[in-house]
């Protein structure tokens, strides 16, 4: 359940769940990437594992691993039948890692871009209206919140909040920005955030992005007057117009290694200094600097 002192001190975030996946062993489908895990039994183990890890390392919100089981990547390898499926699979397994771990933990509905990640396109608006919809309803009953992941336009985030009202649910909205607090639809990450408000999101995130960019963006968090946070990622960079889902992230992007587990301590302590309220790490960010948050309470 989600309370009304929820914020009255920052709460820890889990890390990047895709990354730590192939990490352990899980050897990607395709483009389908972290789904691989739900699809394959042999791989069920390890993704609770991964849950727990987080958990242990001192989690109090994970996410669903819910952002490759997407429609839009199960139609392009022919099974797009397995979609409810694998969805309930990603909500199961969190659960039984929070009832493994015997811990208070919410769980929050991973709701990814329903077309590109990282990219503005937003392809049939029906469709991705249908689809932010139906992953939601898959989900709505077994989660405490909906985390909208990692959205790269004002368009798609509106689409996603919109094809979510219907579960009055409270909501976080990740937002993907890049140098200059810019989307990667060039839109300002300030006036994005002052067109969202209104909808009135439990908290706004920095989702998937590079230190160096959150700290040129950083005003606009602190002056939304919105409960706000980050999730950074370790890769070397994200190229512009690169497309995700045609690549294995381990292989295009890199991983930096300079965001050791200290290093992720002291940015997000710069954070926590801002106003933060959420902060935990995406991409490349493993239990091994969760584990660091726990120190700066």
């Amino acid at each position: 359940m989600i309370n009304e002192d929820l914020f009255s001190r920052f709460k820890i975030l889990d890390g990047g769940m895709g990354q730590e996946l192939l990490a352990r062993g899980v050897k990607p489908i395709s483009n389908l990437w972290s789904a691989t895990a739900l699809m394959e039994t042999k791989y069920h183990q390890i993704l609770k594992d991964c849950h727990i890890d987080f958990i242990n390392a001192g989690a109090e919100m994970i996410l669903t691993n819910t952002f490759g089981s997407r429609r839009r990547r199960l139609e392009d390898n022919q099974i797009e039948h397995r979609f409810e499926e694998l969805n309930l699979t990603a909500l199961k397994l969190a659960r039984e890692s929070v009832k493994v771990s015997g811990k208070k933990v919410l769980i929050a509905g991973s709701l990814p871009p329903q077309n590109f990640t990282y990219l503005p396109e937003l392809g049939d608006i029906n469709k991705m209206k249908k689809n932010f919809f139906d992953q939601a309803k898959i989900l709505n009953e077994g989660v405490d919140l909906f985390y909208l992941d990692v959205l790269s336009s004002l368009a798609e985030i509106e689409i996603g909040i919109q094809s979510i009202k219907t579960f009055n649910k409270p909501f976080v909205v990740g937002i993907h920005f890049k140098k200059n607090g810019l989307l990667p639809s060039g839109e300002k990450i300030k006036d994005v955030i002052n067109k969202i408000k209104p909808h009135n999101p439990l908290a706004i995130t920095g989702s998937c992005v590079a230190y160096e960019d959150v700290i040129e963006a950083k005003n606009s968090f602190v002056e939304s007057g919105v409960p706000f946070g980050f999730k950074v990622n370790a890769f070397k960079e994200i190229p512009n117009g690169w497309k995700p889902d045609s690549s294995n992230p381990n292989l295009a992007l890199g991983k930096n290694e300079d965001l050791t587990v200290f290093k992720f301590q002291e940015i997000s302590k710069e954070f926590i200094d801002m106003g933060a309220r959420l902060v935990g790490g995406c991409c490349e960010i493993t239990p091994s600097h969760i584990s660091k948050l726990q120190d700066l309470r």
